[in-house]
């Protein structure tokens, strides 16, 4: 439901009230979610409310309300509410959105970051135990959440060190002859080589899953058991062993702070507020262990918002896409806590429980955590300030008008063009934006060869004419065949070097890695995107500074880029590294200026190298990460409607990727289980433009014809050794003649 002004002229300042007040007319008694949107449709205030009429009427009151919200309304040009069965639901769908649209006057958590879990498979004879993030599947059990990778690394190493599981590949697993280093050190029981049975094996996972679940004791009262029966038998080499498991499960136990114990699946949510700015820390406990803890930072807050709104704003949004445990501890009294948790069963799909601990065990743990968001938030605002400082600083040195607000530094990383990408790292008073980090795989679109026909014929019409004038037809041989034209020659060898062009970042990079082509690319898409989603430059996406890692000829290209776009207000500095490459030696080029150097221990110059450093990391992880996908990547993946049992069977048959590109059509016709359809669709697309063996013209019959006709010869491009190096342009060697001066098939 929908409720709109649509009058074009400037609105008074009342116009936004009257919006709402046309949209009472029609509003609902019922529960339901209602958006407030600006002129352009961008959502200003999402809210939940019991009865939507009641609740949205009370906007309609300009003079009750704050300043915040006077302006809200005044801003408010569109109006619509979505209905729902109740208020748990309303409250749902309400911290959905604001997570999703991200309203200007919500109090809005922004992490990104999703959250590790350890998973045991259940699809094995020997399951596995590793970590995961993101989408969930079958065939698994999953346990956590973890606040941080080095929580679930530290769980997973002691479940390997006390129940020995094994976290290798299902492929690696299948393929081991011999066991690992994790089983010389007594951290996996080697299923792989069966120096465990099955039925053993099983009951390693069935203790492992009661850890995860918190019954530790009776884990460790049945290995103390086992140990002294062994001891008993005089087989001390087991009970060993097994003591050595009942040392690590104390170890595990022993290393929290927080004893959660009676509780079991739990997570304690504290509020510190301070200087406009709240943080929330929340401790995950599972199976009564501690899993971690994680600060977050909300936005949006009012000065003086109450603990209670900001905790209810919270929990909404951080349980949006966690799975909520049976008891949540907070640190404030919550007057909506039955509501929230009704909401929090709806998502859980059982009962919740939201309490404020007033003693023992619980209410330390709420008073820990707090302690860790008022010191969090301290070392925030310290950071901020001295953050604000450093932004000054780099204002003044490069004569900005004001502080810049967000800096944009771009790298590019590749290895001789290939797998080339493209990086832009942010940052802002806040540090840096890695929500806002973008990588741009280099496709090099226009750096590419001009396209080739790949045919003999079509090379024909050009013979001769290179200088303008018609050198008439070419000499046949002895047999009376005529040889290939030069540009016959260099249109085949194009053509078989086009197929083996490299891939990465892009199957079309810049070839010899040409920066200049790259940043042009870059350039081109982050600030075209740009012109065309914001050119009135109101979302607060455009750089106050853009920083280029190169020399004097980036900042130029740089600055040639922007000009031919339009784009003439944006300040550059191109970074340059100093003599020996030295760090603190470093050359600041700008557009009609002389270069600059800072002094070597200037709080500036080392903000802008951290600057310039974290654009390097970023750029090799991105190239790292697609090389690495590029090393396990098929040719024949490229090809359309080949799958994989297809793959498989050309692969078997001609043993090699290779093998298949360089085979002929009928022997691809031949091959098992590859019909001709399919055989024409993987020639065509190592030979675009072909549906055969590319033949050379008939004899011309410049002189006698032979006489004994000739069959016609079969000339085929053969692409150039991998790593060869092939200068751009030269042509292949030339071809060895057979008995009957014949130049022999590739």
């Amino acid at each position: 439901m929908a409720f709109s002004n649509e009058q074009t002229t400037p609105l008074a300042p009342l116009e936004g009230r009257e919006v709402i007040e046309r949209a009472l007319a029609t509003l609902p008694f019922s529960p339901g979610v209602y958006r407030m949107l600006d002129a352009k449709g961008d959502a200003l205030y999402v809210g939940k409310a019991r009865s939507l009429k009641k609740r949205v009427y009370a906007y309609t009151q300009v003079h009750k309300l704050p300043d915040r919200l006077k302006r809200m309304v005044f801003e408010t040009r569109h109006l619509e509410v979505i209905t729902t069965a109740s208020e748990a639901e309303a409250l749902l769908l309400e911290a959905n959105l604001i997570k999703r649209l991200r309203p200007r006057y919500n109090i809005v958590l922004r992490d990104d970051k999703s959250y590790p879990w350890l998973v045991i498979t259940e699809d094995h004879p020997y399951p596995q135990i590793t970590k995961h993030r993101g989408e969930r599947r079958k065939g698994a059990s999953y346990w956590g959440p973890f606040a941080s990778a080095w929580a679930v690394n530290q769980t997973l190493t002691a479940l390997q060190r006390v129940f020995l599981l094994r976290s290798c590949r299902d492929t690696v697993f299948d393929s081991r002859s011999r066991p690992c280093l994790l089983h010389q050190i007594r951290r996996c029981s080697a299923p792989c080589v069966e120096r465990v049975s099955r039925e053993e094996y099983g009951e390693l996972v069935r203790e492992a899953v009661q850890f995860l679940s918190g019954e530790t004791p009776s884990i460790q009262k049945r290995l103390a058991k086992e140990m002294e029966e062994a001891a008993e038998r005089l087989e001390f080499e087991r009970a060993a062993a097994i003591r050595d498991r009942i040392r690590g499960l104390t170890h595990v136990q022993g290393r929290d702070r927080i004893n959660m114990e009676d509780v079991g699946d739990a997570d304690v949510v504290a509020l510190h507020q301070a200087a406009g700015q709240a943080c929330v820390q929340v401790f995950f406990f599972r199976g009564g262990r501690n899993n971690g803890n994680r600060p977050f930072f909300l936005s949006g807050i009012r000065a003086d918002a109450e603990p209670a709104e900001v905790i209810t704003a919270f929990l909404g949004q951080l349980y949006d896409d966690l799975p909520p445990p049976p008891l949540v501890l907070v640190s404030h009294d919550l007057p909506e806590a039955a509501l929230v948790a009704e909401a929090l069963a709806l998502r859980a799909d059982r009962k919740v429980e939201v309490h404020t601990p007033k003693r023992g065990d619980k209410r330390a743990a709420v008073e820990h955590a707090q302690t860790n968001a008022r010191e969090a938030l301290e070392r925030k605002l310290a950071e901020g300030a001295a953050q604000g400082e450093l932004l000054e600083g780099v204002a003044k040195v490069f004569d900005l008008s004001s502080t810049p607000e967000r800096i944009e530094i771009y790298d590019n990383s590749h290895i001789q063009g290939t797998n080339a990408y493209g990086v832009m790292v942010v940052a802002g008073p806040a540090g840096f934006l890695k929500n806002a980090y973008r990588k741009y795989s280099i496709q090099g679109g226009g750096t590419r060869a001009a396209p080739r026909d790949g045919t003999a014929g079509a090379a024909k019409g050009r013979r001769g004419k290179a200088d303008g004038t018609d050198r008439g037809p070419a000499p046949a041989d002895a047999a009376g065949v005529e040889p290939l034209a030069q540009e016959d020659v260099r249109a085949l060898a194009h053509d078989a070097a086009a197929r083996v062009a490299p891939r990465g970042g892009g199957a079309g990079a810049p070839r010899g890695g040409d920066d200049f082509a790259m940043m042009r690319e870059v350039f081109e898409r982050r600030f075209g995107r740009a012109l065309k989603e914001d050119p009135e430059r109101e979302s607060g996406t455009w750089p106050d500074l853009v920083l280029i890692d190169g020399g004097l000829g980036q900042l130029n290209a740089a600055r040639d880029i922007l000009t031919e776009m339009g784009i003439h207000d944006v300040p550059l500095v191109a970074v340059a590294k100093g003599p020996d490459r030295d760090a603190g030696r470093e050359w600041f080029h700008r557009t009609g200026m002389e270069p600059i150097q800072l002094p070597p221990r200037d709080p500036v110059l080392y903000y802008l190298q951290r600057l310039r450093d974290e654009a390097h990391r970023f750029a090799i992880t991105t190239h790292r990460a697609g090389r690495s996908k590029s090393l396990i990547k098929s040719e024949l993946d490229d090809i359309p409607g080949v799958g994989t049992a297809i793959k498989r069977a050309l692969l078997n048959h001609f043993g090699s990727a290779r093998g298949v590109r360089n085979a002929a059509l009928e022997d691809l016709r031949n091959g098992p289980g590859i019909g001709p359809a399919v055989a024409k669709r993987v020639y065509e697309h190592f030979h675009p433009g072909t549906t055969g063996p590319l033949e050379a013209t008939k004899p011309r019959g410049r002189g006698k014809k032979a006489a004994t006709p000739e069959a016609p010869v079969t000339v085929l491009a053969e692409p150039p050794e991998e790593g060869a190096d092939q200068p751009e342009g030269a042509l292949p060697p030339p071809l060895a003649a057979d008995a009957r001066g014949h130049e022999a098939e590739g």
